[in-house]
């Protein structure tokens, strides 16, 4: 009895192995294959669970989300202008036929990886190469990615892969060439300032030249109508003297006499010299002017 409890037991758990060897879960992340003596005789694209001949049969999975390829340090291409670029990119792509994956690459991620890195490099290498660096930074980037995706995806179908996207992260200069890049444009800024600075002075020397002739110009005419002034007060006063020397010639004079000694005497240390009879005095001497 008690041996053939323990067969009993034996044959449970070796029917509990057998059962659980036969089933298999595939989630919505995976892909499987189902191989029978290393042939493949089944792909499993949809989740669920399935069975399988256990020892004859086998699964592998594969990934069904989309990879992420990215390039581990920038590649370097030539543009039209012979110049070098540092192109640093990444790439989404995605099983789309698992069998054929499985045939072309044996079902490694990295081979399939090193495929699409040789036709990515390859299409760059032709757009690089009829574009300026100013296409491939901004006039014509986009163009490029969409281009290189197609290229790309063409290929990739050959070994059941989809490239879902291609994307330049940063295209720079290597140093070398930015340094001389950097320097070309200083020197350039340097000359159109030095350009500006020669044109503002010419412009200064110019509005300064215009100012000093108006000021010229300004004096002239104002010196002329002082003077014109000037000529018409002298006028207008010959004319009122005269009118007063024809009306009262004796008040004329004496008015003149008192305004020359008023000129003559107007600081304390002024001194005269003449004689005693001239006719200077005349109203110092008789006021009242009796003699006449």
């Amino acid at each position: 009895m008690k041996n053939f409890t323990s067969v009993l037991m034996g044959i449970v758990v070796i029917g509990f192995l057998l059962a659980t060897s036969a089933i298999y879960i595939v989630d919505e992340r995976q892909q499987a294959i189902l191989f029978q003596l290393g042939e493949v005789v089944d792909v499993k694209t949809e989740p669920g669970l399935y069975f399988k001949i256990p020892i004859a049969q086998n699964v592998r999975f594969f990934e069904d989300r989309i990879l992420t390829m990215d390039a581990e340090e920038p590649e370097r291409f030539i543009t039209s202008e012979k110049k070098n670029v540092l192109v640093d990119l990444f790439v989404k792509w995605r099983i789309v036929d698992v069998k054929q994956y499985f045939i072309s690459v044996r079902g490694d991620e990295s081979l399939a990886q090193i495929r699409l890195a040789q036709t990515i490099n390859a299409s760059m290498r032709d757009e690089f190469g009829n574009r300026t660096v100013h296409d491939v930074v901004s006039g014509e980037r986009d163009m490029i990615m969409e281009i290189m995706r197609q290229k790309a995806d063409i290929d990739a179908r050959t070994i059941g892969v989809e490239v879902i996207d291609v994307r330049l992260k940063r295209v720079d200069l290597p140093q070398e060439v930015s340094e001389s890049v950097y320097r070309r444009m200083e020197a350039e800024r340097k000359r159109v300032a030095n350009e500006l600075r020669s044109t503002g002075a010419a412009e200064s020397e110019k509005i300064r030249a215009d100012a000093d002739r108006q000021r010229e110009v300004l004096l002239a005419e104002a010196y002329r109508d002082a003077q014109k002034t000037m000529g018409e007060g002298d006028k207008e006063a010959a004319a009122i003297y005269a009118e007063a020397f024809e009306k009262d010639p004796e008040f004329y004079s004496f008015w003149r006499s008192m305004d020359a000694y008023k000129s003559s005497f107007k600081h304390k240390n002024d001194m005269l010299v003449l004689e005693p009879n001239s006719d200077f005095f005349k109203y110092l001497k008789d006021p009242t002017n009796t003699t006449n």
